[in-house]
């Protein structure tokens, strides 16, 4: 007689949580041949001095574990960086954790300020990983729309989605997937409402330097009263073309800091050594014109993509940031957006995401998102086949 298994089920969350469509549409683009705008992988080419720096910290056998808030040559240099580009003053020692990616950032934030039961605001669209991360934590996304195409704060919704259970705000500027930065009047009507309900404002800031014909990253941590309320959450991935190597970091007050760096540690460990020691000399070594050559690349790359979709029958949402589009494909057959994309990469040979993916249920279904982080020759081949076909 066989043992019984009425005990070996699934957690109550894990039918809720399937596969990211992003990863899916990798699958299936891997698996035609076609040109991947579907995952922010961010091909493009890493600095040499990044490159190299992690090479010769292997070679020099830093290939052990680091501290759990990361080796100290990255976490001040990323506080030189905070002063230097977002007019914000950290301590490296007390309030600067190095994070395996901003994703685990987030995960470890949550664990340690959040309860099962919370609420916390998203504003919609929204990163994916956002909201699962959440449920997955037991904690209950509440989701507020921004207004359709300008992606604008609508702060009557905001104020409306506040319940008792509200502990928290995410903000994700300039955002993924819709390419918006909030302005600073935004930001200080968000900071307003976290400080007349006390709650803490987490930000996702990864895409900080690819913001676009002069509009201004502003970190929500620099306004008057947030310091202590808000955990800021950013990486070197986007920034370095190193999504792989799983280097973030996150800013908080000292008195958050051990909580957050405990989960962290409990989770991952820390992040790859020698990778932490790529990111400190691509740090301390890139001039500052470097990071405002992206701006100046990127531009190009979404003008490249944005004409591209227009020719095609598309409509873009023109993004002032990060590195992804928005478009309207109403044109495309398909009976919804999953249908619209995998008649696109059949079609055209192109992969993009279901706009569904960043919306609540019944929203985005004529929407799809694509990446232009990817190295010219590849954009634009992607730009050839979306206006002529394979």
């Amino acid at each position: 007689m066989g043992t019984a298994t009425v005990n070996l089920r699934l957690s109550k969350i894990a039918p809720n949580l399937v596969q990211s469509e992003i990863r899916a549409m990798t699958v299936e683009c891997d698996r035609v041949g076609g040109v991947n705008l579907a995952q922010g992988v961010c091909d493009t080419e890493l600095p040499t001095p990044v490159a190299d720096g992690a090479i010769q910290a292997i070679q020099d056998g830093y290939n052990i574990y680091t501290r759990l808030d990361g080796i100290a040559p990255l976490r001040e240099a990323i506080a030189d960086k905070l002063h230097r580009d977002n007019h914000l003053t950290v301590n490296p020692n007390s309030e600067v954790l190095v994070t395996s990616g901003a994703t685990a950032g987030f995960y470890a934030a949550l664990m340690a300020l959040l309860d099962p039961g919370d609420e916390v605001v998203l504003f919609e669209p929204f990163y994916g990983y956002h909201l699962n991360t959440l449920t997955a934590l037991r904690i209950q996304p509440v989701t507020v729309p921004l207004v359709w195409g300008s992606w604008a704060l609508d702060l009557d919704r905001l104020r409306a989605a506040i319940t008792p259970k509200t502990r928290a705000i995410v903000v994700n500027s300039p955002s993924n997937p819709s390419g918006r930065v909030f302005s600073r009047a935004e930001l200080e009507a968000i900071a307003a409402v976290a400080e007349q309900h006390d709650l803490f404002l987490f930000t996702d800031e990864i895409y900080e330097y690819f913001v676009y014909e002069g509009t201004e990253h502003i970190s929500p941590a620099t306004l008057p009263g947030m310091a202590e309320r808000t955990i800021s959450i950013s990486g070197l991935s986007k920034t370095f073309s190193i999504t792989g190597w799983r280097i973030g970091y996150l800013t908080a007050s000292a008195r958050w800091m051990p909580s957050i760096a405990y989960f962290h540690d409990l989770t991952y460990v820390c992040a790859p050594s020698p990778f932490q020691y790529g990111a400190a000399a691509g740090l301390l070594q890139l001039p500052v014109s470097f990071y405002t050559g992206l701006a100046t690349e990127y531009q190009a790359k979404r003008d490249l993509l944005c004409s591209a979709l227009a020719a095609a029958g598309f409509t873009p949402h023109v993004p002032a940031g990060a590195y992804y589009v928005l478009a309207d494909v109403s044109s495309l057959p398909g009976g919804s957006a999953k249908e619209k994309a995998r008649t696109l990469l059949r079609e055209r040979g192109v992969a993009a995401v279901a706009g569904t993916a960043f919306f609540s249920e019944g929203s985005g279904e004529n929407l799809l998102r694509f990446c232009f982080a990817k190295r010219d020759e590849e954009l634009q081949r992607a730009c050839d086949l979306l206006q002529n076909g394979r």
